[in-house]
């Protein structure tokens, strides 16, 4: 009978562990990550400012459970969307849903959204994912309808769920790229408002991972 009982209880371990695997298969896929990137294979080194302390920090999700945003800015190959996609994948392990998306995504997705009406569903959507990840931050202009997205974006997850947002520009340039003052002064104060900002990545010489 004992026999059976624990032979019962492996089973029942193995379909959770097979049912929790596929849940993370399928939060994955619908990620869409634009680096196929693991947090083991983040290159730390003082030379580069990024440190192994500073990798389990974010590796144990507190940022998510304690939402703080992420800031990670750096040249191009420095290896920063490769480090936000990382953290993306490991929240994906960890349970969490993450939402990914390039600027130029982000702005097709909003322009298309206000065409077919579907503009505050989106927000909504967006406002319930754990996790959203901006990459290439910085890159392209934004106009008024943009920036006011960007804000309800950020209005809508202040302060209850984070965001990681990857870019080329210093902070101290965003507030000039946003080309508004104040709306600029809202987004970057829900920004960085209890932000953890990872020090100016430098190159590994590696492929910038």
């Amino acid at each position: 009978m004992a026999n059976k009982t624990k032979n019962m209880q492996q089973i029942r371990h193995i379909l959770q562990l097979k049912a929790q695997g596929a849940r993370v298969r399928a939060i994955e896929k619908t990620t869409k990550l634009r680096f196929d990137a693991t947090l083991p294979e983040v290159h730390c080194s003082t030379n580069r400012n990024l440190s192994t302390d500073q990798i389990a920090l974010l590796a144990s999700c507190n940022f998510i459970r304690q939402p703080q945003n992420i800031i990670i800015t750096g040249t191009t190959g420095c290896g920063k969307s490769f480090l936000a996609c990382a953290l993306g994948r490991h929240t994906c392990q960890m349970g969490y849903k993450t939402l990914y998306l390039k600027m130029n995504r982000f702005i097709e997705k909003i322009a298309a959204t206000k065409l077919d009406g579907t503009y505050i569903r989106t927000l909504n959507q967006i406002e319930k994912t754990p996790l959203l990840i901006l990459d290439d931050f910085g890159i392209q202009p934004l106009d008024q309808n943009l920036r006011l997205a960007l804000f309800q974006i950020l209005e809508d997850r202040y302060a209850k769920k984070p965001i990681i947002v990857a870019s080329q520009l210093p902070l101290n340039q965003w507030h000039e790229y946003l080309n508004e003052p104040t709306l600029a002064d809202a987004i970057l104060d829900h920004l960085t408002a209890n932000a953890q900002l990872i020090p100016r990545l430098v190159s590994c010489g590696r492929g910038g991972v």
